[in-house]
């Protein structure tokens, strides 16, 4: 399984998004990705009580601890490498959170449009 090259929605080089919690399709901190992660997990957002009430409400509880997969929970403030179709979604509802653009796979445009990234982009 090989990664793509980790390239950000800026184009430079993909930054960390988390590592407490540890986030990424891998495991490794980065929303990096490959042709077999289906979601496209590529968008490093930052967490809020509205988006993961939203995931949760969409069948995608991140909140909830779930200790047998080694998964805390998220809870507001966390970064989380998210996949793009569902920040999408979350945009289409009006409740997307924070995006780290430094940490944001490109690949993520292949969904969301940068211009819709860089609307939530950290300040």
């Amino acid at each position: 399984m090989k990664a793509d090259p980790s390239i950000n929605v800026l184009g430079d080089a993909l930054t960390p998004c988390s590592m407490d919690p540890l986030t990424g399709y891998f495991r490794d901190g980065a929303c990096n990705t490959c042709a077999s992660d289906q979601g496209s997990h590529t968008v490093c957002a930052v967490m809020t009580d509205e988006f993961l009430a939203f995931s949760k409400y969409v069948g995608n509880d991140l909140s909830t601890p779930r200790p047998e997969f080694g998964f805390s929970g998220l809870k507001a403030g966390d970064s989380w490498c998210l996949c793009a179709a569902r920040f999408l979604q979350a945009h289409d509802e009006g409740c997307a959170p924070r995006v780290n653009l430094s940490a944001t796979h490109q690949r993520a445009t292949d969904i969301v449009p940068l211009s819709v990234l860089q609307e939530y982009a950290l300040t």
